[in-house]
């Protein structure tokens, strides 16, 4: 059972943003003092990734883990109410995340995720430099 009404619950939701969040403003961040340049959710790419680099042709995205549903994260919790909802629309966050992976591939880019949880790890910097420097 929701502690909050139809329209309070609504109203929390619709607070939740889905660009300029904290952790992507924490990888941009990073990102620029390792001196890297980037472009912003572009448009014309499948799945509008957070941070291109055109020259690398890496498109990253910043997940958060509850939306995206990091394997065996603790932010990556089910709400106890409305199981049956939020299980659907988090299969759907999957399907759209492995779509979009899929066509980034087929555009010959290589797409590249950070989860929310590692940017709050010291390692940010290090992870991200590897993460655009050593590409399997």
């Amino acid at each position: 059972m929701d502690i909050l009404s139809r329209e309070q619950r609504s109203e929390v939701m619709s607070r939740i943003r889905g660009r300029n969040t904290k952790p992507e403003m924490l990888v941009r961040r990073t990102a620029h003092a390792l001196g890297y340049r980037f472009r912003l959710h572009r448009k014309d790419l499948p799945g509008s990734p957070d941070l291109v680099f055109p020259g690398r042709r890496i498109a990253l995205f910043v997940h958060g883990c509850f939306w995206h549903r990091h394997k065996g994260c603790r932010l990556a919790y089910v709400p106890k109410s409305n199981e049956k909802f939020w299980q659907g629309k988090f299969e759907r966050n999957i399907e759209r995340d492995s779509q979009a992976v899929d066509k980034l591939q087929e555009l010959g880019w290589k797409p590249r995720v950070i989860w929310e949880c590692q940017t709050r790890k010291a390692e940010l910097a290090a992870d991200l430099q590897k993460l655009l420097e050593n590409m399997p």
